[in-house]
């Protein structure tokens, strides 16, 4: 029976966007076989959230952490591809980022807006992680002048906006419940927000995660569900608003991230025939070269199983064997 081991989190990243590892709940390649990767049932709590109705008008938003790697340049990027226009080829291959650049430095409305309009005219969203200067140094109090300037600058995104992702770290256990709190507390109404915690006695302590996900949801405010290896609990399918945000922690195309890719679209097909109104999933692998092949991979099942009409990356050149 595989054991789950608490791995540390690492996350190494250069701030022009460039080099970013993901390591949180990362096993060795030889344990993988033995992870219990299958979903939890639909939580009870989600009939709380959910209408149990198909919304028409459901969006579904996949993509990336970063747009800045050069691994993808002659593969989904053209050959000589300069770094300075990785974006305006991401947005043809992705229709959202979850993006890591805001979490290192904030960024003014000038460099914002750049972004920005490299997706104009296009059903894209751009879903920052909150400033790591709020939510990994010291305390949450005092830290209102710069949420402010967080927000200042990424509201230049405009249309272009979707969820701001605000992440704790992996220590930030539910004995700081009231200090997190009353951050979120204050946090602006006409944002929409999603929090990611990984302490586990979030999801092992069956008060604590009652206290969370009651205050998440009287708040408007969405939960993060990141699905790695290591961290099984932190794949707990609880929605608090009918909106998803999904973390997906591949392990470079091993035999396993398909059949959980499989199961993922089954899930999302639920949810978009019981009322959710968008769902985020984004993809990560700890070797991020790979994330365009197992998008591919689950956006032919979605848009097979769901009717939908995803974008999907396109390849320079035939990938031999691609699955």
């Amino acid at each position: 029976m595989f054991e789950l081991k608490r791995y540390c989190f690492l996350f190494s990243c250069r701030f022009d966007n460039k080099i970013s590892v993901m390591e949180f709940g990362r096993v060795p390649e030889s344990e993988l076989d033995a992870v219990d990767f299958s979903v939890p049932d639909e939580p009870v709590f989600n009939k709380t959230v959910l209408s149990g109705r198909k919304n028409k008008n459901a969006k579904v938003y996949l993509g990336c952490a970063k747009w800045g790697r050069e691994e993808w340049v002659g593969k989904i990027y053209p050959l000589k591809t300069k770094e300075k226009d990785f974006l305006q080829h991401y947005v043809q291959h992705y229709n959202s980022i979850e993006l890591n650049a805001t979490h290192y430095k904030i960024w003014g409305e000038a460099g914002i807006r750049k972004w920005a309009e490299k997706a104009k005219g296009m059903d894209f969203k751009f879903c920052p992680k909150m400033y790591q200067g709020v939510t990994h140094r010291g305390s949450l109090t005092g830290k209102d002048f710069v949420s402010n300037e967080f927000f200042r600058g990424i509201v230049a995104f405009e249309e272009y906006l979707g969820p701001v992702f605000v992440q704790v770290s992996d220590t930030f256990s539910p004995k700081r419940k009231a200090e997190m709190f009353a951050y979120l507390s204050s946090l602006p109404k006409d944002l929409q927000f999603f929090l990611e915690v990984r302490h586990p006695d979030w999801f092992l302590k069956e008060r604590e995660r009652t206290d969370l996900l009651n205050f998440l949801k009287e708040n408007n405010i969405g939960i993060v569900i990141t699905d790695t290896a290591g961290r099984r609990e932190c794949a707990h399918m609880h929605l608090t608003v009918s909106k998803a945000f999904i973390r997906y922690v591949g392990n470079s195309l091993h035999d396993t991230d398909y059949s959980r890719c499989d199961a993922w679209v089954q899930r999302m097909k639920y949810w978009l025939n019981n009322g959710i109104e968008e769902i985020y999933f984004f993809m990560h692998m700890h070797d991020e070269a790979t994330s365009p092949e197992l998008t591919v991979y689950l956006v032919d099942k979605m848009n097979k199983e769901c009717g939908l009409n995803l974008v999907k990356p396109t390849f320079v050149t035939q990938q031999p064997g691609l699955f």
